[in-house]
């Protein structure tokens, strides 16, 4: 029998990936999103790509009588929940809102969980949680300490999800932490489609190479690094996408189960800028800034855990995490708007 899984956040960058990969997989998927920072374009297009449907419902995750429905309406395996807002500077400066979108959002989707018996999940963590890295690589049970509100809204839902597991033994909690997930489908027809100027240097660097953005700035040039930038942990999207059906299939036993979803291996800022400039072969202008607050010198990940007890591993480089990017953002200059 198919098993459903509910996705929340499932219209988003990171949601997408993972609706297509559970379609092709064989699932029945429903997503449940509030299009704040996605759009349902990304789920047709999934549905193009697969000749599947994902079920869309609109809705937001701390809505309780909308949970209720949907869980009402069929029989679910598991959630995988993405919704949360992501934006680190931002939640600096409103972390009211990141802590009510994020943490009250997953109570409440906690919540209709439990009164539905589904009681499997995959929380989309981020290894933000580690904050400054105690050793490299880092490793699952490497110091927690956020940084910053939208890390701290990671780290507080990780706990409650352990509470929950502790309490009642019978819950599955899978907690995946990403590294930063870059690229796109091959087919270019989804990817990551930021609203307004984009918080993260992947789409930063692709909308400079459209001319919608002038240049790049870089945020400090010297680090204890080889060329002075900070590096960092860069996994395609389509590999973190699959991650999440290896997860699925591997972590069948309750109890909670975390793992780095990552390359283990860092890249500079300018390595990856020199990357895309081969990708799509024209220079990308830059400018040399101050370092920006909070920002650590490197970050990559131990994915030796993911590798020994799901069997999965990063297979997509530098390059095709650049070409798939310039691919996506050549077919689509303005995103999904289009």
């Amino acid at each position: 029998m198919k098993k459903n899984i509910l996705v929340t956040g499932g219209a988003g960058y990171i949601g997408s990936h993972t609706v297509l990969e559970l379609l092709e997989e064989g699932y029945g998927v429903t997503v449940v999103d509030n299009l704040s920072n996605s759009s349902e374009e990304s789920l047709r297009r999934v549905e193009k790509l697969t000749g599947k449907r994902a079920r869309f419902v609109l809705g937001d995750i701390r809505d309780a009588k909308l949970l209720d429905e949907v869980f009402a309406s069929e029989k679910y395996y598991a959630v995988i929940h993405f919704a949360g807002l992501k934006a680190v500077g931002e939640s600096v400066r409103e972390p009211l809102q990141y802590y009510d979108n994020n943490v009250s959002g997953t109570l409440v989707l906690l919540g209709s969980m439990k009164k539905a018996g589904v009681k499997t999940m995959i929380f989309s963590s981020s290894a933000t949680v580690y904050g400054i890295p105690e050793k490299l690589p880092l490793t699952e049970d490497c110091r927690l300490s956020a940084i910053n509100p939208y890390g701290a809204t990671k780290l507080v839902i990780e706990g409650i999800l352990q509470d929950l597991q502790r309490a009642e033994p019978d819950w599955n909690m899978m907690l995946l932490r990403y590294f930063n997930p870059v690229g796109a489908h091959e087919s270019g027809e989804i990817g990551e489609d930021p609203k307004g100027i984009p918080n993260n240097l992947m789409p930063y660097i692709a909308q400079v190479a459209t001319g919608r953005l002038e240049k790049l700035r870089v945020f400090g040039n010297d680090y204890p690094t080889p060329d002075g930038t900070g590096v960092r942990d860069y996994i395609h999207v389509v590999d973190l996408a699959k991650g999440h059906v290896a997860a699925l299939k591997g972590y069948v036993e309750p109890g909670v189960h975390i793992t780095n979803l990552g390359t283990g291996k860092g890249y500079s800022v300018l390595e990856m800028v020199h990357a895309f400039e081969k990708a799509c072969g024209k220079p990308i202008p830059y400018e040399i800034t101050a370092r920006r607050a909070g920002d650590t010198a490197a970050c990559y990940a131990s994915a030796e855990k993911a590798k020994r007890e799901l069997g999965w591993q990063a297979e997509l480089g530098i390059d095709e995490m650049c070409s798939s990017t310039w691919n996506w953002q050549k077919k689509n200059p303005e995103g999904y708007g289009c």
